[in-house]
């Protein structure tokens, strides 16, 4: 349950960001399983579903229903080999989305325990503007941000100024 404390910066300007675009009334469909972001917008009136852990490579049948208004999808892209193809399936007219930037200093992670929390993509903010006008969106705004993490060293301090982050807001075009 979401306690009321922020436990990241990136949900605090995440939340920021979304409010711009979507309704409380609105229905979103957050893609992924029920995690402590898509708590913190039911926390805040949002009528939030989220899927239920399907390969979205594999079915993308969460996506094709018409029932929702907007589709969020917080650092799920670089998990799927193919994010075109949910992308391209989605029936909702908005989309708000994050994904991690390829950062010259940092590799793309790859959990050593867990074979499905790895990242297939790292993206450049053009690679993924790309990948969204090619699927059916128009992107009406972006934004880079930071997330430092307290730790000593040269990629923490590298992280304080290089964005980490790309979160866009896109409308479907068609």
């Amino acid at each position: 349950m979401y306690d009321g404390k922020y436990p990241k910066k990136r949900y605090k300007y995440t939340l920021r960001f979304l409010k711009e675009f979507v309704k409380k009334e609105d229905n979103i469909l957050d893609l992924g399983v029920s995690n402590p972001f898509s708590e913190i917008l039911k926390s805040h009136g949002f009528s939030v579903k989220n899927t239920s852990g399907e390969d979205l490579d594999l079915d993308t049948s969460a996506v094709k229903s018409e029932e929702y208004d907007v589709v969020t999808a917080f650092e799920i892209f670089e998990h799927l080999v193919s994010p075109f193809n949910v992308l391209n399936d989605i029936k909702a007219k908005k989309l708000v989305a994050s994904v991690p930037l390829k950062l010259w200093f940092a590799s793309a992670y790859q959990s050593k325990t867990d074979e499905r929390d790895r990242h297939y993509h790292e993206f450049e903010d053009w690679q993924f503007d790309w990948l969204l006008e090619k699927s059916g969106w128009i992107i009406k705004k972006r934004e880079k941000f930071t997330n430092p993490v307290k730790k000593v060293g040269i990629r923490p301090i590298l992280r304080r100024f290089t964005p980490r982050y790309y979160l866009v807001y896109a409308e479907r075009m068609r």
